[in-house]
């Protein structure tokens, strides 16, 4: 039996993003999550987290329809690395 909620690290993982950007998308609202316990510890609902995932490729697939690639325009890095 698969769990029902999961927690923000959790979340943080299947995305590949920070727990911070997680944190961050649950507080604008964009993801749904619950607070629950004495400590107030969020967490999504799977079912959440998959209709989330479905709005983004919604929300692409217009943005890419209205703002089409233009042969001149430089890729953007999918990562950038700073040197410490």
């Amino acid at each position: 039996m698969s769990q029902r909620f999961l927690t923000l690290a959790d979340v943080a993982e299947i995305l590949n993003i920070s727990a911070t950007q997680t944190y961050a998308l649950v507080r604008r609202g964009d993801l749904p999550a619950i607070k629950i316990g004495g400590r107030g510890q969020w967490r999504v609902e799977q079912r959440a987290l998959e209709e989330y995932i479905e709005r983004m490729y919604a929300e692409t697939e217009r943005f890419v329809a209205e703002h089409p690639f233009e042969r001149e325009e430089a890729l953007e890095p999918e990562e950038t690395f700073s040197s410490d």
